[in-house]
């Protein structure tokens, strides 16, 4: 499975390939990576920074507490359900394109934000950065396996892209509290233009060497199926946390989107002359198994970074900035192995440093399921997270460079849109499905729901239940083709 030439066409080589030349560029690589590493932030921040300003928001412009989810899953829902356009139309438009424009509506997007006097307003903006975003992540991706030929340099740049996100999550959640507070909610969104407008600018001198892509038009039938489906099914899941998993609102949404996902295959497989998403793809082992890992991997991060502060704010009484500077060492720890271990993948294949990761998350999430509310934050949660902070740190780059490497050129795209979607996928059911399971492990404890030592139980599952997924990962690890070296 690993790169070379097939019936004529260059295909990407994969992680483990033997160096090849690097081609030319008219900018220098650490330009290239700077600039991929910054949408990505961008991206990810924008997923978490709004969330310490929701109160501000809700107060200020008059929303529901129903309608002020909506400012979250607004951007969440778009961000995943036009990845896989995105993607494609990284490939047929060319990276850079699509990468400006994907920028241009971000930035429009904050800047109506910032200024909106409505409610409809802020969350039509938001849904318009969700597609920004989703324009910019695969286009990041694309560049990466178009702009970086040898491997080495290739394993550095995704883990440089991985960490820029894991590092956005988490700044997130302390620059949103920081900014409501010193100046306004309105600058957690207009913060994004100016930053914006200067990646617009280094996009197009970066990337003025890259391919411009092919033309061919989009497979309409294709991109309003998948998308749909993936929208109708992601909204399903969101609706959970406010339904039970038996109610119309959820069970609807679901049925109808896993029907258009249906639909979706057999237009992309029968009908479309150009799929959107060649089905083809999957026949790479690299593809079918990464992305399966990246569907499981999703709800790690959440149990993590998410559960984790819930935990130290309901358990441990932390206030929100404290609870966010309290995962910075973990933050910090991610951000050192994820660029630590990326020159390692090259060198040993990505099934070592998928089962090194998965062993830190059985440990590590093992370790914090027996937290409780008089557990001391050092030995509670400090020395735990860094144990799964790692493992994230060796998996997320790994699986990433697995899912799409191996693919042709053309279709580098697209293989980044559907690893994204993948992991975003994975990232939403899992925190509806953990979200439930914790309020029901709670609430059946005695004492009631909201008190600490119930809420305790209930994250302790979460944990347990990452844990598990830490292990079926390593299963289905096992999968990935084995390193070259291995082989002969």
């Amino acid at each position: 499975m690993s790169g070379g030439v097939r019936q004529g066409k260059k295909v990407m080589t994969s992680v483990d390939a033997a160096p090849q030349p690097a081609r030319p560029r008219t900018a220098p690589t650490l330009m290239i990576m700077a600039l991929v590493c910054a949408c990505q932030f961008m991206v990810i921040l924008d997923s978490s920074i709004v969330n310490l300003a929701l109160p501000s928001i809700g107060e200020e412009l008059g929303f529901t507490s129903t309608g002020l989810a909506w400012v979250v899953n607004g951007y969440l829902l778009t961000f995943a359900g036009f990845m896989l356009p995105g993607g494609r139309a990284a490939d047929l438009f060319g990276p850079r394109r699509m990468l400006v424009a994907g920028l241009s509506l971000f930035s429009a997007s904050s800047l109506a934000g910032g200024l909106a006097s409505t409610p409809q307003v802020l969350v039509a903006a938001r849904v318009a950065q969700g597609v920004g975003a989703a324009l910019m992540a695969p286009a990041t991706l694309s560049v990466i396996n178009t702009s970086f030929a040898e491997p080495n340099a290739r394993a550095k740049a995704f883990g440089a892209w991985s960490a820029a996100g894991g590092v956005g999550g988490t700044a997130g959640a302390i620059a949103g509290g920081a900014i409501t507070t010193g100046l306004s909610w309105r600058w957690v969104f207009l913060i994004n233009v100016p930053i914006g407008a200067v990646l617009i600018v280094v996009a197009m001198t970066a990337l003025a060497g890259t391919r411009t892509g092919r033309r061919e038009s989009l497979d309409l039938a294709g991109a309003v199926t998948g998308t749909a489906g993936l929208a109708a099914l992601i909204y399903g899941v969101m609706q959970s946390a406010d339904h039970g998993w038996r109610s119309v609102p959820v069970v609807g949404p679901i049925v109808a989107g896993l029907l258009l996902l249906v639909v979706f295959t057999v237009v992309e497989a029968r009908f479309a002359t150009r799929p959107m998403m060649p089905l083809r793809l999957f026949r790479t082992r690299g593809v079918a198994v990464g992305n399966g890992m990246l569907l499981l991997f999703g709800a790690i991060p959440i149990a993590m970074w998410y559960f984790t502060s819930l935990f130290l704010q309901n358990v441990l009484g932390y206030s929100a900035l404290r609870a966010g500077l309290g995962q910075t060492p973990a933050a910090m720890t991610f951000l050192v192995i994820a660029r630590w271990a990326a020159p390692l993948l090259p060198r040993t294949g990505a099934r070592p440093l998928v089962l090194a990761g998965s062993a830190c998350f059985l440990a590590g999430f093992g370790w914090l399921a027996q937290a409780h509310a008089g557990s001391g934050y050092p030995t509670g949660v400090l020395g735990p997270t860094l144990l799964i902070a790692t493992g994230i740190g060796l998996t997320f780059p790994t699986l990433m460079a697995a899912a799409t490497a191996d693919v042709a050129e053309g279709d580098a795209g697209i293989a980044g849109g559907l690893a994204t979607t993948a992991s975003q996928v994975g990232g939403s059911a899992g925190l509806a499905v953990l979200a439930t399971a914790a309020g029901a492990r709670a609430a059946s404890q005695a004492g009631g729901s909201s008190s600490p030592a119930a809420l305790a139980t209930g994250y302790d599952l979460v944990f347990l239940t990452a844990a598990g997924l830490g292990l079926a990962i390593a299963v289905v690890g096992m999968l990935l083709p084995r390193h070259r070296r291995d082989r002969q």
